[in-house]
C-alpha cells in the first residue's frame, strides 16, 4: 500500500510538472493580455460565436486556447481569467464538452494524419461537432430551464484578479495562481488514483466491452474496433500509434482508417479527460453519455456516405493508401 501511494505521488509530481510547463505560460500570456486590454478585444471577436452556443465571449479564449495547446492549457486560461468568467452547470457543460470534442488540434490531427486520415477534414470535423452540440445543448438546456444552477470557481482560480493592476495586482495575481496550480496538482492525484480503483474493480475492461459494439455498429470493421476501443480509452496519441502499426501488418483501407480515426477525433481518453471536465463541474450526462451518441450518429453518417466506390469517399475524404503517406 505504501508502496502505491508513493508511486502514485511520484506520477502525480511528474505529471504535473509536465501540465505546469504548459499552464503557466498560458496564464501568463493571458494575465498580460488583460492588463493590455486585449481580452475585451478577443472577447468581441470570438462573441458572436460564443453567442451560439450560449458562453460568454471571454469562454471564447478558453476554448481557443484548448483547441491549440490542450485540455489543461484551456483550464489554465480560465484560471487566469478568474472571476471575469462566470457559468451555471448547463454552461460549464456546454464549455467543457466543447473542449473534449476540440483540443490539441494541432498535435493531435498531425497524429491522425500520420495514421492515414486526413487532417483539415478531422480537424474541422471535430470543431463543428463542438460548435453543433455546443448549440443543440445551449437551446435545449435553456428552453427546458435544466442545469441553470449558478457553478462557483473560485477553488480554482483562487483570489486572483485577471484585471486589477499595480503591484498588489500583480501579488494578488501570483498567489492566485499558485492556488489554482496546487488545485491542478490535487486533480491530477485524484484522477490517477481514480483511474486505478475503476481499473481495480474491472470498471476499465466492463467499459471496452461495453465500447466495442457500439463501434462495430457504427460502421467499423471488426478487426479494427478493438484498437480503436484502446485509443478511445487511453487517447488519441496511442490508439493513432496503434492504427499506424496495425495497418502495416493488417494493410487496412483508406475508407477504415478514416472511421476510425473519425471516432478517435470525436472521443478518447474517455475516462481521464472526461474526469478533468466534471471537476469543473460539468455534468455527466452531457459531458460523456451526450458526447458518445453524437459521436456514434456521426460516424454512422460517415460511414454511410463513404461506402467503397462513392464519388464523395473518392474526392474529399479518400488518403493515400499508406499511412506513411498521407
Amino acid at each position: 500500500m505504501l508502496n502505491f501511494l508513493r508511486t502514485t505521488l511520484s506520477r502525480s509530481l511528474r505529471m504535473f510538472y509536465t501540465v505546469a510547463r504548459i499552464m503557466v505560460p498560458i496564464m501568463i500570456a493571458v494575465r498580460i493580455a488583460a492588463q493590455l486590454g486585449l481580452i475585451e478585444q478577443i472577447g468581441t471577436l470570438i462573441g458572436p460565436v460564443m453567442a451560439l452556443v450560449g458562453l460568454p465571449p471571454e469562454a471564447g479564449i478558453v476554448w481557443a486556447t484548448t483547441a491549440l495547446a490542450g485540455i489543461y492549457a484551456g483550464i489554465g486560461s480560465m484560471a487566469a481569467l478568474g472571476d471575469s468568467l462566470s457559468f451555471n452547470v448547463a454552461q460549464i457543460s456546454v464549455l467543457g464538452t466543447m473542449m473534449l470534442f476540440a483540443h490539441s488540434l494541432p498535435m493531435e490531427q498531425a497524429i491522425v494524419r500520420q495514421a492515414g486520415a486526413s487532417f483539415w477534414f478531422t480537424a474541422t470535423l471535430r470543431v463543428v461537432c463542438a460548435l453543433l452540440y455546443g448549440s443543440l445543448l445551449a437551446w435545449g438546456l435553456n428552453s427546458a430551464g435544466l442545469l441553470q444552477e449558478p457553478v462557483s470557481l473560485a477553488w480554482l482560480y483562487g483570489q486572483s484578479n485577471a484585471t486589477q493592476g499595480g503591484w498588489q495586482g500583480w501579488i494578488d495575481w501570483l498567489w492566485g495562481t499558485a492556488s489554482s496550480l496546487f488545485m491542478t496538482w490535487l486533480i491530477i492525484l485524484g484522477l490517477l488514483l481514480t483511474l486505478s480503483a475503476l481499473e481495480k474493480i474491472g470498471f476499465t475492461r466492463l467499459l471496452t466491452r461495453l465500447l466495442l459494439p457500439l463501434l462495430r455498429f457504427s460502421g467499423l470493421e471488426e478487426r479494427v474496433a478493438p484498437t480503436t476501443t484502446i485509443g478511445v480509452l487511453l487517447g488519441l496519441s496511442y490508439g493513432g500509434a496503434l492504427i499506424i502499426d496495425e495497418s502495416r501488418q493488417q494493410n487496412y483501407s483508406p475508407r477504415t482508417r478514416l472511421l476510425a480515426l473519425s471516432w478517435l477525433s470525436l472521443s478518447h481518453s474517455l475516462i481521464e479527460d472526461t474526469i478533468l471536465i466534471l471537476a469543473l463541474g460539468a455534468n455527466i450526462w452531457v459531458a460523456l453519455v451526450g458526447r458518445l451518441v453524437l459521436t456514434l450518429l456521426i460516424i454512422g453518417l460517415i460511414a454511410r456516405l463513404t461506402l467503397p466506390g462513392s464519388a464523395l469517399y473518392r474526392r474529399y475524404l479518400a488518403c493515400a493508401s499508406h499511412p506513411q503517406d498521407a
